[in-house]
């Protein structure tokens, strides 16, 4: 049974404050506007809806299946087809507006699983409705909209999971519990890597508008983002390679390969960061790039002392030095990623989500007597456990509610620092390491009139043997672009509430 009553809906709603942070200028909703989160006995099933349960939302989906899924929603049934027919009984709607309109006294929670362009929008409403919301990485397309998403998850006592699954495993723990026993001394360098993109990247928009298929509804896919015509180079999946509706090669894995980086190390916002590429072009994220963030002192730890430290990310094929305590033919990480702490007096590795951590040298990993377990351990974690931490916490009473590993307060930060490496990759033409403003999500040092030349096609042919190019170029002014990376503009109706 849902706690939240259809007939308090307008109340709610209306109780959105339009009061701003002096600094961030987030809507905060009061304390007050969102009542009756109660917790329901372990035995009882929460209702949960999905949105966008066409490719990674089915998995998130059948790893809930101990509740009621009464709802689904997909822009594109025909993609959603294997999981509509998992759940036979749930409701299908196409808008999940009317879906929250329509069953609000009914629902409980609900998993987004949609292109990362609509994560903030699905993730606010259902949150202001007194909804619990499970969204996928990264928990949102812009720095501004994961801080907001946090925002709304105190203001209104949600239990909140982003799907970085790795999170919750033990490898992840343990790689932290090694590194704050002092296994290696202080870090002041990390590396992190990925082998994505594996969709197509440095793409110019086609230029044939295709016919829109008519299981799709090409508007409500579009969303906030501006419109264009229909091609299926944007859906399905390869949505990830478009500036306008994903995050590139960064965005899909950062949250998971940053992450034992960003736990371990307890790193918080960055003071600065740069990038390089291959081409970047105004459509599509580049085919490699290579990030760098620098982060400030932290407060010191029991045993480890938390120096200022420089991350770098690597993809497209890119990769850190190899380090040399690693034997002829071993793997850095494994073939997804991984990442790679160096102290002071020896180094921490793992690979994609975490997996298997091992200290470097190979005589201090063999000999180094592990850590008490310090941190909570989620059963199953990388095959279901992520998900059902999340069930787990909202059947809690809130009076003593253990929240899941990656709530907004945790992932949030994580995935600002992420989405931050875009801004980067598309201003690197500033040559500068760029100044970051945490608290008030500002690069400090481009010039108001500040323009840079950004690429809009390439072309190229060989003519008589010799090669000619044609690259046109745009000018852009580089300080209202930083401004709209960082807190988007939206389509008309369709804005953030």
């Amino acid at each position: 049974m849902k706690n939240q009553k259809s007939d308090s809906k307008m109340s709610r709603r209306s109780f959105l404050s339009t009061s701003l942070t002096a600094a961030a200028g987030l809507t905060i909703v009061p304390s007050f506007a969102v009542s009756g989160l109660g917790h329901k006995a372990p035995s009882d099933k929460l209702n949960i809806a999905g949105v966008g349960v066409g490719g990674m939302g089915r998995s998130n989906l059948n790893n809930m299946k101990s509740e009621n899924i009464v709802a689904l929603c997909d822009v594109d049934y025909k993609y959603a087809k294997d999981t509509f027919n998992d759940f036979p009984d749930a409701k299908r709607y196409r808008d999940y507006r009317k879906m929250l309109d329509e069953m609000e006294s009914q629902i409980d929670a609900v998993m987004i699983a949609t292109p990362d362009h609509t994560h903030a929008l699905i993730a606010s409403d259902a949150m202001k409705r007194g909804m619990h919301v499970y969204v996928q990485k990264p928990l949102t397309h812009s720095v501004y909209e994961a801080r907001y998403l946090a925002q709304v998850a105190n203001e209104t006592g949600v239990v909140t999971q982003m799907g970085n699954q790795g999170n919750s495993s033990n490898d992840i723990k343990e790689f932290s519990e090694l590194f704050w026993d002092n296994a290696i001394g202080p870090v002041k360098e990390v590396h992190t890597w990925t082998n994505r993109p594996i969709w197509p990247q440095g793409l110019e928009r086609p230029e044939k508008e295709q016919e829109v298929p008519d299981t799709l509804s090409w508007n409500l896919f579009l969303g906030p983002a501006p419109k264009r015509p229909y091609n299926k180079a944007y859906h399905p999946w390869n949505w990830r390679g478009w500036w306008d509706f994903g995050t590139g090669a960064l965005g899909d894995m950062g949250c998971h390969i940053v992450d034992p980086a960003f736990k371990a190390l307890k790193l918080g916002y960055p003071y600065a960061f740069e990038a390089s590429s291959t081409t970047v072009n105004t459509e599509s994220p580049p085919n490699a790039e290579k990030v760098t963030y620098w982060f400030p002192k932290r407060k010191s730890l029991k045993k480890v002392s938390l120096p200022e430290v420089k991350l770098t990310w690597y993809d497209g094929g890119l990769m850190p030095e190899r380090p040399k305590e690693l034997e002829a033919g071993e793997m850095m990480g494994d073939s997804g990623g991984g990442t790679l702490l160096v102290g002071e007096r020896g180094k921490l590795i793992c690979g994609t989500y975490g997996q298997n951590p091992k200290l470097l040298p190979k005589a201090l990993n063999e000999n180094y007597t592990r850590p008490e377990k310090s941190l909570r351990r989620v059963k199953n974690a990388m095959d279901g456990g992520h998900e059902q931490d999340w069930i787990r916490a909202i059947k809690e009473s809130p009076d003593n509610r253990t929240m899941p590993s990656s709530n907004f307060n945790y992932a949030g930060p994580l995935t600002e620092t992420v989405v931050m490496g875009n801004l980067g990759v598309r201003l690197q033409q500033l040559n500068r390491t760029l100044k970051w403003d945490s608290k008030n999500m500002k690069i400090t040092n481009i010039g108001e009139n500040e323009k840079i030349s950004v690429v809009t096609s390439q072309g190229f042919e060989v003519v008589n043997g010799d090669p000619k190019f044609n690259t046109q170029h745009t000018k852009i002014n580089a300080s209202e672009a930083a401004k709209r990376y960082v807190k988007h503009e939206y389509r008309n109706g369709w804005e953030l509430k």
